[in-house]
């Protein structure tokens, strides 16, 4: 009964979503690739995976993207012979996952229509199909779960602020959460959280963060100093890199910066938002604030930028190298209630970070960074200056938060591992 019911309602928001789908990515500029979001594939590019065995890993955006990383390079060691098929529901997000050599193909996951799902289904007829973090579609796991194919839910999470939400609509999970054969959390609250929402206990089971098992790595003074040039900051200046950041939280990094570069004469600020669509808005900000800045689409190779300036990143895919070349960090969507951001990813370069309260994305990331003493976290907008002050003052102060952030990574790794034994079951 539930299925029925859900699908007469997905006939009568067939239009709407359709309508939706092309305003929003004629906005952000994406693709339409109507046809892919509606299950059909041309055959060119279902060539690249005939006649072999299919491992189908879905990543909503680039954040899970990344997360996957890990895992993708070890399902490609382990099971060479395998194709590697990558879904995304953002341009982003399959743009992010298409530069990894692991990945045959990537694609958009189809909207949740029973038509659309049948048909990508039919085309990539995957062995198993692994779903990043929570992202929960009763229509492909149901039909994933008819045709026998076994359904993994990988790096699981169930935030503070979602539990309740989750909770609230439990009804509408559960039946989906029944049908996944394995079920990965982060945790063990995790664990407990997914059981109250519906899951069935015997499929749960907690493999830690996938996201504690990226690669890190000091980053030695040559390196640093190659990375600056490349992007033509001064190799003698003290660099923050403000990443991810939100909308309503830039005004308090150029307010910081302002202050604390007329104090302080070498200072530089790398502004990279999450969303690189909001540039403009952003280099408003920056113009209103009196700031000089660049854009980093505006690079040219013999323009150097100067003290007190600012680099606008406008581009994807080089949030760790833009990491690597700073002295500390700000770790966006943390002052304003978004939930944060990776705070794993500056430490894995033994950059220390600073962070605001709104962590509820990355609670167990928040706890272990405090624990390990790899970063500070701040609780109001006026604390970001502060911090940032202490930090600009003391390379000691630096260099030991940087130091806690890798014996963090090195501490608590082996998620990836744990990951491939409840996927082993299913190849």
């Amino acid at each position: 009964m539930f299925y029925f019911i859900y699908n007469i309602l997905s006939i009568l928001l067939f239009i709407p979503v359709f309508l939706f789908n092309i305003g929003r990515s004629l906005k952000l500029g994406w693709p339409l690739a109507t046809a892919e979001r509606f299950g059909f594939v041309p055959r060119s590019r279902l060539a690249k995976i005939a006649g072999r065995q299919v491992i189908w890993l879905h990543a909503v955006s680039v954040g899970e993207a990344i997360a996957a990383r890990p895992l993708l390079k070890a399902l490609r060691c382990r099971y060479p012979n395998h194709a590697i098929v990558v879904s995304s529901t953002t341009e982003t997000g399959k743009t992010t996952a298409g530069g990894f050599p692991e990945v045959d193909l990537c694609l958009y996951f189809p909207f949740d229509f029973l038509p659309s799902v049948r048909a990508i289904l039919s085309s990539v007829k995957p062995r198993i199909i692994i779903i990043m973090e929570t992202e929960i579609w009763p229509n492909f796991s149901h039909e994933a779960a008819r045709r026998g194919i076994p359904l993994l839910l990988a790096n699981g999470r169930i935030s503070d602020r979602s539990f309740k939400q989750y909770l609230k609509f439990s009804w509408f999970f559960r039946p989906s959460l029944r049908c996944f054969s394995t079920i990965c959390m982060q945790s063990e609250v995790g664990r407990e959280r997914i059981a109250a929402i519906g899951a069935d206990p015997e499929t749960v089971r907690v493999t830690g963060n996938l996201k504690n098992d990226i690669p890190f790595r000091q980053v030695n003074d040559v390196e640093r100093k190659q990375l600056r040039a490349s992007y033509k900051i001064p190799a003698d200046c003290c660099v923050l890199t403000a990443g991810s950041t939100r909308d309503g939280e830039e005004q308090y990094v150029i307010s910081t910066y302002k202050e604390l570069s007329a104090q302080m004469d070498n200072l530089f600020l790398v502004l990279v938002p999450r969303h690189t669509e909001r540039a403009a808005e952003i280099a408003t900000l920056l113009e209103k604030a009196g700031l000089r800045f660049r854009r980093r689409t505006a690079l040219t190779d013999d323009a150097l930028l100067r003290h007190g300036e600012v680099l606008l990143v406008d581009t994807i895919g080089e949030m760790m190298n833009l990491y690597a070349l700073a002295d500390f960090a700000y770790v966006g969507g943390s002052l304003v209630p978004f939930g944060g951001h990776n705070l794993l990813e500056p430490a894995s370069v033994g950059v220390p970070s600073v962070f605001g309260p709104h962590m509820g994305n990355f609670r167990e990331i928040e706890a272990l960074l405090l624990q390990y003493g790899a970063g500070i976290q701040i609780q109001t907008p006026d604390e970001l200056t502060t911090a940032c002050r202490a930090l600009i003052t003391s390379s000691e102060l630096r260099r030991i938060l940087g130091q806690n952030g890798l014996k963090l990574l090195r501490d608590n790794g082996g998620a990836t591992e744990r990951h491939m034994e409840a996927i082993a079951g299913y190849l």
